[in-house]
């Protein structure tokens, strides 16, 4: 396919959805670069990283749900074409939330459709993923004539109804407007995992348990390999999907080339996911993973965490429930080798990375080191540990009357440091170590990490308080 840079783009009017998202941010920006007429951006957030910058650029940012069918039919309204990227329960707390992924993958992805069919859009490129055809067995530089993963094989939602979502979108190809000429045509896009400065699904979660110390071991051999994709890289296909999709090319009579087709894009180096990392998490002083666990083991464990995380989670705040640390699906995806040829999308869609990986991820980390430069990283869920067992069994011993484990507790600390007078002022001592410690991180939060400077203060004013109360109370005996 030879067509010039904006062929398809300029004086047009796109809508995307997910558009206040990592990448379709980025898209909406690349298409006002090129020349279109207009760009909205839907989006159910009402606000993002990337909204500020967008409205800056003259994208117009509506707020609304693919799941309500009337939000979806406003917002498409004179469009097009439709970039289609909002999406749900990809990773996380979400994947729990079985029903709200239905709702937004499955039937978010038919009402965009109706509205398409509704207002004559003539172009829909749908943004999938490469879970619609892996479920758990070795893939090698597989291509698009692989059969759909059997829907009920899935171990997640998430990838259930994607693959759900795309079959509805391509069987809606090809079919003729009510109210006026012409047809409409759909294609799929599966990228591989994304990344690139500002990404907020995959690595944001691994760094904060890498900074956390939860990263202690590879899952897999170190032969296993699966694809990633530099933002600017899934830009251009996405891009070149949608001129895939023109059916008014001189000279080209019959269905447009991307008509009905599904690719796959990445960046074309399949990697180790844990080799891949090792570089940024280098950068920023974090804990290589060192030890390994086997895909059989680790499948185990997650099976058993996804089992009482799902019992926990309609019964504590997710506020306050961490993040999954281990799931079936994503052991799978880092533990299973799966990779893909973009091959087809070079011939029929004239794609090429233009990022290479070394030059994408140098720029992951340069955001990612000033990321950190403008925080204050925390101790490691070890040294918390540590602190709050040690403090808690000190406390015991030094305040607490006989009851429960207590007496135990004073022994042990008496076993140490020998009476309990010097129990108390070594209690004392750490209970002013700590105050000290919570007001210089205060204080160097307000600097530099504002964000967080709240959290500090708590702490801050809590050990303050419980030692003051502990004082009073040794004054009056």
């Amino acid at each position: 396919m030879h067509l010039s840079e904006n062929e398809g783009i300029e004086n047009k009017t796109f809508v995307v959805t997910g558009g206040l998202g990592f990448v379709g941010s980025a898209l909406c920006l690349e298409l006002v670069r090129r020349g279109a007429r207009r760009v909205r951006a839907f989006d159910f957030r009402p606000e993002s990283p990337w909204s500020d910058d967008l409205r800056r650029q003259g994208v117009t940012c509506i707020r609304g749900d693919v799941s309500k069918k009337q939000d979806v039919v406003k917002a498409l309204d004179g469009a097009d074409c439709v970039f289609h990227l909002a999406s749900y329960g990809m990773s996380g707390k979400e994947m729990l939330q079985y029903g709200r992924v239905d709702e937004i993958n499955i039937n978010g992805t038919c009402h965009v459709l109706d509205a398409c069919l509704e207002h004559g859009v003539s172009r829909l490129v749908y943004v999938s993923t490469y879970n619609v055809v892996f479920g758990g067995k070795e893939i090698v530089n597989g291509n698009e004539a692989l059969p759909y993963f059997p829907l009920d094989d899935h171990v997640d939602p998430y990838g259930r109804s994607k693959s759900i979502a795309e079959q509805l979108v391509l069987k809606c190809n090809g079919r003729p407007f009510k109210e006026r000429k012409g047809r409409f045509y759909s294609c799929a896009i599966r990228p591989a995992a994304i990344y690139g400065p500002g990404e907020e699904r995959h690595l944001p979660r691994i760094l904060k348990l890498a900074k956390l110390g939860l990263v202690p071991f590879k899952i897999g051999p170190t032969n296993v390999k699966s694809d990633w994709v530099y933002l600017d890289n899934l830009v251009l296909a996405l891009l070149l999907a949608s001129m895939g999709l023109l059916d008014d090319i001189p000279g080209r009579e019959e269905q447009p080339i991307a008509a009905g087709q599904a690719y796959f894009i990445s960046d074309g180096y399949p990697v180790n996911t844990f080799e891949f990392i090792r570089p940024l998490l280098k950068s920023l002083d974090y804990d290589l993973p060192k030890l390994s666990l086997a895909v059989p083991h680790a499948l185990f464990l997650g099976k058993l965490f996804w089992f009482f995380y799902s019992l926990l989670y309609p019964l504590l705040s997710r506020r306050w429930l961490p993040q999954p640390l281990i799931l079936p699906a994503e052991v799978y995806k880092v533990g299973v080798t799966h990779y893909f040829s973009f091959l087809k999308a070079k011939e029929e869609l004239g794609y090429s990375p233009v990022v290479s990986p070394r030059e994408g991820m140098a720029a992951t980390i340069a955001y990612w080191k000033e990321r950190k430069r403008r925080t204050v990283d925390g101790p490691t869920i070890y040294t918390w540990l540590f602190v709050v067992i040690g403090m808690s069994m000190l406390t015991c011993a030094a305040c607490m009357p006989d009851i429960g484990p207590v007496p135990l507790f004073r022994a042990i600390n008496l076993f140490f440091l020998r009476s309990i007078e010097i129990v108390r002022v070594v209690f004392l001592l750490s209970v002013a170590a700590h105050v000290g410690e919570a007001v210089y991180a205060w204080q160097l939060a307000r600097k530099i990490d504002p964000v967080n400077a709240r959290g500090w203060f708590w702490q801050t004013l809590a050990l303050g308080i419980f030692s003051l109360r502990f004082l009073l109370k040794r004054a009056k005996t």
